[in-house]
């Protein structure tokens, strides 16, 4: 089939949250579509939302369903939410008479006698109607109406011609398998739309879109209560928002020195260390004087709880429950598998553009690698950092390392390049005492103090001392004080 005339540059929403975005605005006006996916993946609930989307708007909107009854997709469109009350049926599926009924066909096939009164049906209801949008629910049940491959494929594009000459935009489902492949379909329609279900994410990607951009890959989808919802993959290179490079201070004497004033806006900082070394206390530093200045602030925690986080804060002289109580910093905790990585991503993209958010801290990366699919952590931590940089977000990242002394290491995981920043801490043994120490190895914006600074956790807060320049070896691993 060749490209459909009657398609135009008119968007029509799918009504599904997410979705849209995915396909540039929603599909184009006129065409076709075919949803595939097995049992169970929401091809009907799709079909549902792009039938309310049009009724909501005062388009007619047409139902044709093959395998279930009207009744039943009426109560279930009803338990979930949709209004379909303006929504027109054509029930073509099979009566309890068929089967109390014996039918027999003793000269003619089932398909040919069958065929005709459907297709008189179907273009009674469509003349009657005129809708602007059709859902027909499945395309697959019309293969078992022709007497082979050829006869179907000629009997589908007519169809689709005879609806399209409407000016009608239809939506097809398909349930793809060994036993009936739908590879004959995919060509003479507009755009396909796959759904799958894997073992930890159902996930929604566009194979065909014609006269059209969209957002390719897989996109992780959920069905709820209310139906379908879709969060499409950052894209980093979409987003960018004008800001001042200003310099955020952390409010900590020796450590602004250190950094030449502090850290920027749309960079990336890692916060590297051992358990136990003030990564987590010295990044809500940055992020308490920011709610101080009215900006709102958000730590995202894979690896404690809300209250244990404000309990040790408190210690510190870091009151970050009175900054929660202002809203200027929210604390969300996450739990492994609870969310799928796109899912997490909108979160944040909703803090963003909506709430303006311009801190955001992710605490920790080996907690968030436990909180999602481990084949997704780096891809996805670059494509949401390289976002949340393009629109002027500063972006502290925590980063636990498992050796506590010996060889210098930043990160046990190989993303130490999405850092603009790279500050560490690290232990030292003095005098048969552990202490702590601070040094920033990297900072791509301006120059830094090369030395390390002792650093003490106290009642009054985080306090850095003064350059330890009689210390030697800590890159070795084997840190010495020299006279």
């Amino acid at each position: 089939m060749s490209k459909t005339n009657n398609v135009s540059k008119k968007r029509l929403s799918t009504g599904v949250v997410g979705l849209d975005e995915v396909l540039d605005g929603g599909l184009l006006a006129g065409g076709a579509y075919l949803v595939r996916g097995c049992p169970g993946s929401g091809k009907t609930t799709l079909g549902m939302h792009f039938l309310g989307a049009g009724s909501s708007q005062g388009e007619k909107t047409l139902f044709i369903t093959i395998a279930e009854s009207e009744a039943q997709l009426r109560r279930n469109a009803t338990n979930k939410g949709f209004d379909l009350t303006n929504v027109a049926f054509l029930d073509l599926s099979p009566t309890s008479d068929f089967f109390t009924e014996v039918q027999s066909y003793d000269i003619f096939s089932p398909a040919e006698v069958e065929r005709e009164p459907i297709t008189q049906r179907i273009v009674q209801q469509v003349q009657a109607q005129q809708p602007k949008r059709i859902f027909v629910d499945s395309v697959t049940q019309f293969r078992y109406l022709a007497v082979d491959e050829f006869q179907f494929h000629k009997q589908i594009l007519s169809f689709l011609r005879f609806l399209q000459e409407r000016d009608t935009t239809v939506l097809l489902t398909s349930e793809a398998g060994p036993e009936a492949p739908d590879e004959g379909l995919q060509f003479l329609v507009d755009g396909i739309i796959n759904l799958e279900i894997a073992q930890t994410e159902r996930t929604l990607s566009i194979y065909k879109f014609r006269n059209s951009r969209y957002d390719q890959g897989n996109h992780s989808m959920i069905l709820t209560d209310l139906g379908m919802k879709v969060f499409p993959r950052v894209i980093p290179d979409r987003f960018s928002r004008e800001f001042e490079r200003e310099v955020l201070p952390s409010a900590i004497p020796g450590l602004d020195k250190m950094l030449h004033g502090g850290i920027e806006r749309g960079t990336v900082t890692m916060l590297s260390g051992p358990g136990g070394a003030g990564k987590t206390s010295m990044g809500i530093k940055f992020l308490t004087e920011a709610a101080m200045r009215g900006e709102r602030s958000v730590v995202c925690c894979f690896d404690e709880t809300p209250s244990t986080l404000v309990e040790r804060s408190r210690k510190l002289n870091m009151p970050i429950d009175e900054a929660m109580e202002a809203g200027n910093l929210v604390v969300s905790t996450f739990e492994p598998l609870d969310k799928t990585p796109d899912e997490f991503a909108h979160l944040l993209r909703e803090e963003v553009e909506q709430r303006n958010t311009k801190l955001v801290m992710l605490d920790s990366i080996s907690g968030y690698h436990l909180c999602f699919p481990q084949e997704y952590t780096v891809e996805h931590m670059h494509r949401l950092c390289r976002y949340l940089k393009n629109m002027g977000v500063a972006v502290i990242v925590i980063n636990e390392v498992q050796a506590i002394s010996g060889k210098f290491q930043i990160t046990d995981m190989k993303i130490s390049y999405l850092a603009d920043n790279v500050l560490f801490l690290r232990y030292l043994e003095v005098k048969g005492e552990l202490r702590k120490a601070v040094g920033v190895l990297k900072k791509r914006l301006s120059d830094f103090e090369k030395t390390l600074r002792p650093m003490n956790l106290t009642s009054d807060g985080i306090k850095v001392g003064e350059p330890m320049l009689n210390l030697r070896g800590i890159l070795k691993g084997h840190p010495e004080f020299q006279d």
